[in-house]
């Protein structure tokens, strides 16, 4: 499992039984409000919670009835294949039921916690019951060459009859020579079909030196022809590991996601330290980077205790090199490359968020940003490592996140709204452009991988409340002139007035601005009616969210702060007095159609 899972408690009749189930595996309690009383996190609603662990992708183990993980999670499933598991434990923790995610640790975690509370293990999986091991989950360190075949044989196996163990027997079964299946565990390329499931033990790693914007064509070749010649299967490696100047390399990066392994860097200082075990040491290579290999030096150091297997071999841009271990590399030195995931949660409301975002900050080592904003996330953060700036610190909070992702870390940047509008997206990547002479960030930092997901951004949320005021041409002006030049604003405010747009103002006021908003309605009013409806949009997505709708000429600056949102329609602009309040659009021009002027 790629995440630690949550123990759910419900109810004071379980809640001993969720405490034993988190200390057996080390993991937390989330409870009720006010129907459990200690719990590591608290949540006010279960269906929302275990649909917001679900899609974060976090194990969700439920001391409660199967049927509640059952209606949380339902809307959500798609693919079994990356789905995580989910659990439901008796009350009096007598049995425990893998409802989800069985060959994806499901099965396996419900067998623990069975052992440990001894309880029965509800298993249900045809091929877990028939032979007590699921064939597409092997041990770590070991790669199933053909999953897909997995299905087909262990129908061949439900009967009773026993597989014929070619090499390592993995799972402990009992074998048959004559059996109808074979499980065979090698580190040579050998395909695999529906009568035979191949393994691959991942023991070696591939080092991997190259120029600067190799051609990700070239190294993958180098290294397809090197595992051929010395006959292995991309299956048997079990890392990538290079130089920490080659982070951000993409030949590197893309081949690492072909292999599905993670890469590891060391710096020259650290693969220095392996030269007397070169095969190739190189001086040119020293004058180059500051260390006598890459290749075989990183090779070594990911794997400590092993012995290089394949010297250096090359192309014209890149070299790589094999290390072997004599049991598999499940946990390879050297640090990662280090993520940062700039994170939108929209306006906090939970159902807002997206199922990337919920994942990126449940994969996060560490959160980082204002305060209020983590605290919007709620019980999904709770014990999760957070940096918080105030207000004002932007600068200070993007430098902090980008060093810390530069060690190896995984770092979320949270932003609320959209992180890519008026956020913290584009300092990033400001930071990012300067070098540390420029006062940027460092060479480290500019090297880690960044990744941004969108967020369901203040204007979004306005127009979807209030009806469609953003249906036709539209634009975003921030009226904070703490970065931008007023005249800027002021010249932007006058061609936005003139091309007759919608606009989003954000930043509207502060306590001690409180004049350009005034100047915003004098300047629109000079090109459309005194009627034009806005909107003042305030707390969005939050309990104390309000809606409120002025005519422009009425627009006063006292009613607005720092949490409102205010949409100014276009002179086309309309609201609608219905049953249920009024609604506010803007036509795009389909009234011509339907009064025939079209025809």
């Amino acid at each position: 499992m790629a995440q630690d899972p949550v123990v759910i408690a419900l109810n004071r009749a379980g809640e001993a039984t969720a405490h034993r189930i988190a200390a057996h595996l080390g993991a937390r309690v989330h409870g009720r409000e006010g129907r459990v009383d200690r719990a590591d996190a608290h949540f006010p609603n279960a269906l929302t919670h275990v649909r917001d662990l679900f899609a974060a992708g976090v194990p969700v183990i439920g001391v409660c009835a199967s049927g509640i993980l059952i209606r949380a999670v339902a809307p959500l499933l798609v693919d079994k294949t990356t789905e995580p598991p989910v659990l439901s434990v008796s009350d009096d923790g007598s049995v425990v039921i893998p409802l989800l995610g069985g060959h994806r640790g499901a099965n396996r975690l419900a067998r623990d916690i069975a052992e440990a509370l001894g309880a029965t293990a509800a298993v249900t999986t045809a091929g877990d019951v028939a032979i007590g091991v699921a064939l597409d989950e092997p041990p770590l360190g070991y790669r199933l060459q053909n999953p897909g075949d997995a299905k087909a044989v262990m129908a061949r196996l439900l009967s009773g009859a026993a597989p014929r163990v070619i090499g390592e027997n993995i799972f402990d079964l009992e074998g048959d020579e004559k059996g109808p299946v074979d499980l065979v565990v090698t580190s040579a390329p050998l395909p695999g079909d529906s009568t035979r499931l191949v393994y691959h033990p991942q023991t070696y790693v591939l080092g991997i030196g190259c120029a600067r914007d190799a051609d990700p064509a070239e190294l993958e070749a180098l290294v397809t022809d090197t595992l051929a010649a010395n006959e292995l299967a991309p299956g048997a490696i079990a890392a990538i590991a290079t130089i920490d100047l080659k982070a951000d390399e993409p030949a590197v990066n893309a081949l690492a996601r072909k292999l599905a392994v993670p890469l590891r860097l060391f710096t020259a200082d650290e693969l220095e330290a392996q030269t007397p075990r070169l095969a190739n040491p190189s001086e040119i290579v020293f004058a180059e980077v500051g260390c006598h290999g890459v290749s075989e030096a990183a090779a070594i150091a990911a794997a400590p205790g092993s012995a290089l297997a394949v010297e250096k071999r090359k192309s014209a841009n890149a070299t790589c090199a094999l290390s072997q271990s004599s049991k598999p590399v499940t946990a390879p030195a050297g640090r990662a490359r280090g993520r940062l995931s700039i994170v939108g949660i929209g306006p906090g409301q939970s159902s807002w968020r997206t199922p990337e975002a919920s994942r990126l900050i449940a994969e996060a080592d560490e959160l980082v940003g204002y305060g209020l904003y983590i605290d919007l996330l709620g019980p999904l953060v709770a014990g999760k490592p957070r940096r918080d700036f105030p207000l004002g610190a932007e600068e200070d909070r993007c430098r902090y996140a980008l060093e810390e992702a530069a060690k190896g870390r995984n770092v979320a940047l949270i932003s609320s709204g959209d992180a890519g509008i008026y956020a913290m997206g584009a300092l990033v990547f400001e930071l990012m452009d300067r070098g540390p002479e420029a006062m940027g960030v460092s060479d480290a930092a500019r090297r880690v991988e960044v990744i941004s997901t969108p967020g369901v951004s203040a204007l979004q949320a306005a127009a979807a409340r209030s009806g469609a005021p953003l249906g036709h041409d539209f634009c975003a002006i921030s009226l904070s002139d703490l970065l931008t030049p007023r005249e800027d604003i002021l010249r932007r405010l006058r061609a936005a007035a003139e091309g007759d747009f919608v606009i989003a103002f954000y930043n509207p006021v502060s306590k001690r601005r409180r004049t350009l908003l005034a100047e915003a309605r004098e300047i629109l009013l000079a090109h459309r009616p005194d009627e034009t409806p806005v909107l003042l949009a305030s707390s969005l997505g939050r309990p104390e969210e309000e809606l409120r709708y002025r005519r422009l000429a009425d627009l006063d600056v006292d009613e607005v702060d720092m949490l409102t949102v205010v949409l100014v329609g276009s002179s086309n602009s309309r609201l609608a007095r219905l049953g249920e309040g009024p609604r506010m659009y803007t036509p795009r021009g389909y009234a011509r159609k339907i009064d025939g002027d079209l025809a």
